[in-house]
Formats: C-alpha cells, structure tokens, sequence
C-alpha cells in the first residue's frame, strides 16, 4: 500500500496498522502444492466407522442407534478436516443453522431451526456457558483443538436443562486422556483474510495452539493454550478502519482428573482474555475515535459419578463462571498529540456476569424394563455495571424427573416432568415431555416427541441497557418467560449394509407453537426508544432429509431441509392482503464429501451449503399508508475445500480454501432502521475468498 502526504502528521500513532507488504501468497500456494504430494495419512483408510455414543440427553452413554432423541453428531474427524477457528465456523454449513454478523460490535451469532440464538442452550462437557447479551457469541470463544466432537438436539430440551433450551442444546465434548502415556500436540495455522495476508502477524489470520496431556493409571492431566490473531479487514484508503474488527484471543485450559472402575472425578478450568479492536476512521479535523472491547472469562466446573453397582449410578456437577467484558473509548487527536478517554454514555464501562450451577442426577434401574432419573438443578445469575440497572440477582430451583419405560425390546418410553422455582418471574408450575423409539426393525428406527418448553428472561434482558452509536436497546423487568408446544417425528433407515457399500436415511419434521417471545420492540410510552418485548405468538415449521452414503474410501452426505417461519401479519386484519401465507419459508441443501486416496494416504474433503432466500413481512408506510409488505435477504452458496497429509509420523500438514464462491455480503430488501439491531441494508456474510496452511505435530510416549 502506497502511502499518503499526511504521515508525517500521524504515523506515530498508528504505522502498526499499516498493511505489510504481502510477499506471501506464493508461500501460502507452495504449502499447498506440497501439502497434496506428502507422505502418509492419518486417516483409518477402511472406510469403515464405528457406531457412534452419545451423551447428551442421556442416562448414561449409549449408541447413537437406541438413543430416544434424534441426536447429530459432529465427530472429531470432521472437525480436524474443517481447519475451523471457531465452532461457528464447524457449524456454517450443517442444516438448519444460520450465522449472524455485527460487524460493529465484532460478534457473530447462531441461528437454529429458524430460532435465534437466545433460544439454543450451549453446554461445555454438559454445563452452560455464559453469554452476555443476547447472542451466542460464546461459540466463537471455545478453543476447537479441545474438542472431541459435537452434539446437537434439535426441539425442547426443557425437562433436562431448564431455561434457554427452547430450540435445542448444543453440547461441545472435549477431549479426555485415553490409555497410559504422556502426549505433547502442537499447531501453526496461517489463513488469508481475503487478498489480505502477511507471515505470522499483522494481515490474515494467525493461530499457534500447545497442548500436554498425561495419562498414568487413575490419574489424568492435560492443558492447552491457544492464540488466535485476526488482523480484520476491509475498510478506508488508510487501512485503519476495519468492516471487519481485528480480534486477538488467548484461550487455555488445565485439567486433572481421576478414574476407576467405580468413580470418575475431575475439576477443569477454562480461560478467555479476548480482545477486539474498533479504529475509527480519521476526520477533516485529524482526530478519530478508537474502542476496544475487553473479555475475560473463567469457567471452573467440578464433575463426578459414582458408579455404585449395575443399578444405580449417580452424576454432580458444581461450576462457576465469571465473566466481563469492559469497554474502553478514546480520542485520538494527531495534530495535538493527545489522546484522551471518552465520557459519552456507554464509552467506559464494565459489564460482569456470573453463574454459579449445582446439578446432580440420580439413575436408578428398577428393572430391564423400567429406569428412573430424578435430579435437581439449581443456577444463580448475578450482574453488574454502569449499564445494569442495580446489582440483580436471579435464582432457579428445579426438580426434574424422567423414566425410560421398555415394555418391549423394540419400544422405548420417555416421560419426564421439570417443576420450577425462580426468584424472578412466574415460572410455568410444571413442564412435561414425552419421548419415543420405535425399532419396527434393526434397519428402521420411528422416533416422535412432544415437550413444553420454556425460557426465563435473562438478565440481560432485564436490567441491561447498550446504548452507542449503532444500537439502542434498553432492559425490559417485566418481561414475562418464553412458553412453547413442539411436536417432532423422524425416520431413520439404514436402507443397505454392505461390505463396501452402506446408505443411510433420516427423515424429520417438526412444529414449534411459542407464546410471549422476547424479541424487540417499540417502548409504548416512548417510541423512540427500543426495548425488549414479548411477542404473543410465533411458529416455526419445517422438515429435513438427511442422507448418508459410504463407498470404499469415500464418505458424503446430502441434506436438505425447508424451514418456515411464522407471519404474524397474517391472522392482524389490520395488514393481512389477499393471498398473504401463514409462513415463508427457506429451503436449504447441504453436502459434507471426504475420500482417502489410499495410494498417497492422502484426504481430501469439500463441505457445502446452499441457503436459499430468507423471507419476511415487515410494516412499511409508502403514500403515507402503513402496509405489511414482503422483504428477502438473499441466497447463498458456502464452501469450502480442504486437504490432509501426515508427514513422517509426527506432522499433520493441512490447506485449501474457504469460502469458494466468495460470498461477502448479501442483498436485502428491508429498509427497516429502527429496533435494537438495523435489519436495513445489505448484511454482511463474510470477508471473501480465504486460503490457508497449518502445521499439526502430535507426539506419544507410551
């Protein structure tokens, strides 16, 4: 980049922002090249998988097969294949799931089923993680090389983890020490950001990650740390400002644990120093306006089950987490040579959250027939800062209860009921499910379920108010809790079982009827002001068909799914218009391909998404008449490309390329300014077309 005739004046404060020159593209395409010529693959070369355990949702581990629930798995092999950064970015091309962007903030939300991210319920090894607004920016705040895999339960999960379960449980497993040695794991993970990219610093994407694990006897040990720096991208003639934030994130992790046949005993702590940067552009007048945001976290969780005979068997969990995210503003002047701290409303300021969770189940079986779980949940949340209103605290006590009944081999039975207590809101006095498998043979699974799911307003909601330049939203107390009916079915059919060949189908559907949805609003005695609301209904529908082929060395799926979304303008008569339908709908087909090329022992792997427009009603007043009128965001296509190799047994060597189709932003037809977040304008995907290289080393000492 060339640069401009007032350096002079201002290169003191901000020459590190300079973009470098980049030199290293024909690195990055040499790696590449040399990346599919290796050596060896780590990759099994049979083609041939194991049946899947799950954990989530259930008494104890068992096979993805007789699991009540329909249970998605996102298996380890999948994720090391993906060279993600972030667990959003596993997620962007699985069915049913939408990523949201707030490039002011530099925050990424998830959607899923058509329910927002306040609706999913994320779990850490099973306990939930602390957010503190309304999105799920956690998800990209959990180091992927700890993780062992995912899995995903679409529909109310209520009875058995309480409030924000209404669209499902994400729960990210991460990995836990196997047999006795000592291993040392080690990575260097260099990505473009776009045309953007400098060595090891400054433009692209830069991520080292050093992991330890031992394990002797009882007795296992690891920790990991992990550096993550993404310079940002876009922005003016003067590379400062960014349209995308630059992030720079430490994450690490310690654990001990101990294991015997009767106990298993761990404590683990998680760490997060998170910083992301907004440089403001420079003014006529050769000032600017800078923000950062700062976020710490630290999860402690205490585990353990006890496994008193062949009966009875009981799970504890006691965690913590605290959290905070402090902003800080500053103006710059280049011509004085001062910089200064902001007073304006919302500049400096300190959010914290902290959750405390005690849970513990008890799984009794009376009897081959007949199992019990009771247990009781018990969660403090406590907030505060300058923008929270006091220094609130809520507490919820459950007692849950649930039975798998199996009055034949191929049938099995899930009743449960949750009964709540919460120091804050009126909590529904009991929530029911009921769950069902039929085997109607070994290659036909039957599955329907029906749940009343509920959603406390959070704290945020309550007593948070963000007011700056770009957003507006202030807390609602008298927000009323989230209420839900769900009906879901799904057909799973292993249709062949051969020796090289297998094919796999499951169809499903579901219907979600809510009451009192929060979502934002107009403040009825002040419509300048945006707050939270309840919305009194909303739906959503849709059905998926997954399917799952295995030839030989080469593993694909191909999904799709068509997914609606309540219109409320069409039962308002008011607005309702002729022809105006009850739900839009968006259609969605994804594919995830992987082959082995035994000869080299080389993987390749292409993983696809097509989303199709996403519409919606929205009042409008055009001739100074108001009209619900019809909106899109627009369609896209998601890929990316990846390649794997072993080098001489201790190195992984891996590259490709992300985002194929280039996709950056998308169109959109909304004009609509107001409510907390602009839904006007076109919204923001992506940054472009990016390449990258990592360099994995793993080594064991039996």
């Amino acid at each position: 980049m060339s640069k401009f005739t007032r350096e002079n004046i201002v290169s003191k404060w901000f020459v590190i922002n300079y973009n470098k020159p980049s030199r290293s593209k024909a690195l990055l395409f040499a790696l590449t090249v040399f990346a599919i010529s290796g050596i060896n693959a780590q990759e099994d070369t049979t083609g041939k998988k194991l049946e899947e355990v799950v954990v989530t949702g259930q008494y104890r581990p068992q096979s993805l097969k007789n699991s009540v629930y329909n249970v998605k798995v996102i298996p380890q092999e999948r994720i090391r294949l993906r060279n993600a950064n972030n667990v959003q970015q596993i997620l962007s091309t699985e069915l049913g799931f939408r990523l949201v962007n707030d490039n002011t903030l530099g925050t990424t939300d998830v959607q899923m089923m058509g329910m927002s991210g306040r609706s999913i319920k994320i779990l850490l090894d099973g306990v939930p993680i602390v957010d503190r607004n309304d999105v799920r920016e956690s998800l990209g705040q959990i180091d992927v090389n700890t993780i062992e895999k995912i899995e995903i339960v679409e529909g109310p999960m209520s009875v058995s983890y309480g409030t924000d379960a209404l669209a499902g449980v994400i729960n990210i497993i991460t990995k836990k020490g196997k047999g006795d040695n000592l291993s040392v794991t080690a990575k260097v993970h260099e990505e473009t950001a776009a045309d953007e990219y400098y060595p090891f610093s400054y433009q692209g994407l830069h991520q080292q990650n050093l992991g330890v694990n031992w394990q002797k006897k009882a007795w296992n040990v690891s920790a990991g740390l992990t550096h993550i720096d993404f310079n940002g991208y876009g922005g003016d003639d003067f590379g400062r400002a960014k349209s995308w934030k630059p992030k720079e994130q430490y994450l690490g992790h310690i654990r001990l644990g101990y294991r015997t046949e009767k106990l298993n005993v761990y404590y683990r702590i998680d760490g997060l120093d998170e910083t992301i940067t907004s440089r403001g552009a420079i003014s006529q007048a050769y000032t600017v306006f800078d923000q950062r945001y700062f976020s710490k976290r630290l999860m402690h969780q205490l585990q353990g089950e006890w496994f008193a005979n062949d009966r009875l068997q009981i799970n504890s969990i006691l965690s913590y987490t605290d959290y905070s995210r402090r902003t800080r503003s500053t103006k710059s002047d280049f011509i004085a040579g001062t910089t200064v701290l902001t007073t304006e409303d919302g500049h400096q300021d300190t959010a914290k959250f902290n959750t405390g969770v005690f849970r513990t189940t008890v799984q009794y079986r009376i009897s081959d027939k007949v199992s019990l779980q009771p247990g009781i949940d018990i969660n403090r949340d406590e907030a505060s800062g300058q923008r929270i209103l006091g220094n609130p605290v809520i507490m919820d006590y459950a007692f849950f209860v649930s039975s798998e009944i199996k009055p034949t081999a191929a049938i099995n039975i899930r009743p449960g009921l949750r009964f709540i207590k919460n120091s804050k809101y009126d909590a529904p006095p009991v929530i029911p499910s009921l769950n069902g498998r039929w085997a109607i043979t070994d290659d036909l699974n039957v599955r329907v379920g029906y749940a009343y799911g509920f959603r406390s307003p959070a704290l945020r909601e309550l007593y948070f108010n963000f007011i700056d330049a770009n957003h507006s939203i202030i807390g609602n107390p008298n927000l009323k809790a989230e209420t839900s009916n769900s009906m879901n079915a799904s057909f799973n059919w292993s249709a062949v079982k051969k020796r090289d060949f297998t094919y796999t189908a499951v169809l499903g559907g579901f219907y979600n009827q809510f009451k009192n949805l929060i979502d934002y609003g107009f403040d009825a005695n002040n419509p300048t002001v945006t707050t939270l609301i309840n919305v009194t209904e909303h739906k959503t529908t849709g059905v998926t068909l997954e399917n799952t082929f295995t030839y030989q060395h080469l593993r694909a799926t191909l999904g799709a799914s068509y997914i609606g979304r309540y219109n409320l303008y069409s039962d308002d008569p008011t607005y309702k218009q002729e022809n105006m339908p009850s739900f839009v709908w968006t259609p969605e087909v994804n594919s995830n391909i992987t082959y082995t090329w035994e000869k080299i022992n080389t993987q390749f792997a292409l993983f696809y998404k097509f989303t199709g427009k996403r519409p919606a009603y929205q009042l409008a007043t055009i001739n100074g008449q108001t009209n619900a009128v019809l909106t899109e965001i627009g369609a896209f296509h998601l890929a990316d490309f990846t390649v794997s190799k072993n080098l001489f047994k201790l190195f992984t060597l891996g590259a490709g390329v992300k985002n194929i189709f280039d996709v950056t932003t998308l169109t959109n037809t909304s004009t609509d300014s107001g409510g907390g977040h602009s839904t006007g304008g076109p919204v923001p995907m992506s940054y472009g077309r990016s390449y990258f290289v990592s360099l994995a080393f793993q080594w064991n000492k039996k």
